[in-house]
């Protein structure tokens, strides 16, 4: 399958700080030579995000030399990271569809190595592992590293995948996949990614590639948003959306 356009999706919620450089550097990311189209999702910031993004926006396009397309869309109010995503990927028309966090704990220096699987394995899904790279990796909390490393194994146990890392982040889809599952998405918080791992396993003859990638995590003073009760309500999550939804 021959590709030419890669879809970003980035969800924002309260990052006034970072969503300017996120923007910048996903603009002049490497994607193999794919154009870029580029979907932000403002979740009903409360600060200056969405002045920030506006003007970010409008510097971009006037610069000749970005071969991308921005698209914002401001929500009102805030549902949640999972409803954001789902937002997102209905205005997607890539081949690709790529999620971008907005704080750069993700770095788009690694969208070759995100995207290779598909132009050379014509991959279906692609999970960039935190804990399969020799990448820089942020030294960070002992016991998210143990609650990460579990939901991951119960999440493997009820899917029958090999998955090193459930909860990352960074996750790639063929674009007419995710834009075929995400009308069924029900998760409006965190709970997305142990609901679209559940809904991907369940897709016959699915091919799910896992590639390594660096992270530099934040901590809470820094802007955290996920805690302890989103990893409670993920087990959960893996429970429901593997054994009692099609």
């Amino acid at each position: 399958m021959k590709y030419s356009t890669v879809s970003i999706v980035i969800p924002v919620y309260n990052e006034e700080k970072f969503i300017g450089t996120t923007l910048e550097t996903v603009v002049s990311s490497d994607t193999l030579g794919l154009t870029k189209e580029i979907v932000v999702v403002d979740d009903g910031s409360t600060d200056k995000t969405i002045d920030v993004l506006k003007q970010k926006i409008e510097k971009l396009k006037n610069k000749n030399n970005n071969n991308c397309d921005i698209k914002l869309i401001l929500n009102t109010t805030n549902k949640g990271k999972g409803s954001a995503l789902k937002d997102g990927f209905f205005k997607t028309t890539g081949d690709i569809v790529l999620i971008q966090d907005a704080d750069l704990e993700y770095d788009p220096f690694d969208y070759p190595a995100l995207l290779e699987p598909f132009i050379k394995d014509c991959a279906d899904v692609v999970y960039g592992s935190r804990f399969l790279s020799s990448r820089p990796h942020r030294v960070h909390y002992f016991w998210h590293f143990v609650g990460n490393s579990f939901l991951t194994t119960l999440s493997n146990i009820c899917t029958n995948l090999n998955i090193g890392d459930m909860e990352t982040g960074y996750k790639v889809f063929q674009g007419d996949l995710i834009r075929s599952i995400a009308p069924k998405l029900e998760s409006k918080r965190f709970g997305f990614e142990p609901e679209i791992t559940a809904r991907i396993a369940k897709v016959p003859g699915i091919k799910i590639f896992e590639v390594g990638i660096s992270y530099n995590g934040r901590t809470y003073q820094e802007g955290k948003k996920i805690g302890w009760r989103d990893g409670v309500m993920a087990i959960w999550q893996i429970l429901k959306y593997n054994l009692f939804s099609k």
